[in-house]
């Protein structure tokens, strides 16, 4: 595998751009990963996510933040010309970080990001971008698998796999709910660099087909985690699978407690009886 060494982090508005103009082709992933040195944290970024998210206003970055430092490096992967699926319109279905140590503000990070494992869907093709973020010992600190679908691709010659059963969702009693208004992408955006127009308004997200602005998937599943809170601990796996995206403002309904050694979470919308997504947070394993 070719490494490709980027002279610094991307911004997702540009790659987003290149996403807009051109259709992915082909049925091969890249044979490359992606890899930005001396990559570190703003502080004035870390303290607008903390105060978003309510996290304790340390040095130490949240899992969550540790993913929008690195998030642009695998979207810029999925933006080069042989990429097989266009960057623009690809769902967020799964995500999955493990964190082996918390990194530090000021400690410089390396980004890595490979693409693997392209496979058919009953509605796509999906594919997954691993992550891995080293700190300054040269160690893996952080990975991420996030996996992605690009709907109405079908690769060729592959056997469509039916769809499973699902069973109907039966809302948990909830701990609490969230109050989310029209400009909490905006903030996410801000703070992520993830300015995706679905995000931003009701005017540029209806351009893509939704009612109204829909926050970042990334955003409730952290919103989650930081609910966990210092339970957690310092290593940890945080899981989360996508189901319906939270439409902006709208009060979802939220359900976060102990489950075994771990935490389980749910988030749907109580009015339509509407699973939004669930997840885990559990001990990470040792070694």
């Amino acid at each position: 595998m070719t490494v490709v060494t980027l002279p610094q982090v991307p911004g997702l508005g540009g790659l987003y751009l290149r996403g807009a103009v051109r259709r992915g082709s082909g049925a091969r992933l890249p044979d490359v990963s992606y890899r930005a040195s001396d990559v570190r944290a703003d502080p004035a970024r870390l303290t607008a996510y903390q105060h978003l998210f309510r996290e304790a206003g340390t040095d130490q970055l949240p899992a969550g933040f540790v993913h929008t430092l690195a998030f642009p490096v695998a979207t810029a992967l999925m933006a080069r010309p042989d990429f097989p699926l266009r960057l623009l319109g690809m769902v967020h279905l799964a995500n999955r970080a493990t964190q082996h140590r918390p990194l530090l503000l000021g400690e410089p990070l390396t980004v890595e990001a490979t693409a693997r494992d392209l496979r058919p869907h009953h509605r796509g093709t999906q594919v997954d971008l691993l992550t891995t973020v080293s700190g300054a010992d040269g160690d893996e600190a952080w990975r991420g698998v996030s996996t992605y679908l690009a709907p109405g691709v079908h690769l060729p010659g592959a056997e469509r796999p039916e769809r499973g059963e699902r069973p109907d969702f039966q809302p948990p009693l909830p701990t609490g709910r969230w109050r989310y208004d029209a400009g909490r992408g905006r903030r996410y955006a801000a703070i992520s660099g993830d300015a995706n127009p679905i995000h931003l308004s009701a005017l540029s997200a209806k351009a893509f087909g939704f009612p109204r602005a829909i926050a970042h998937g990334m955003d409730t599943a952290a919103r989650a985690l930081s609910d966990v809170g210092a339970a957690r601990g310092e290593r940890f796996t945080w899981t989360v699978e996508f189901a319906a995206p939270v439409l902006l403002p709208s009060s979802p309904s939220v359900r976060v407690a102990r489950d075994g050694d771990g935490f389980g979470y749910t988030v749907w919308d109580a009015r339509r009886n509407k699973l939004h997504l669930h997840g885990r947070v559990d001990p990470a394993p040792s070694g």
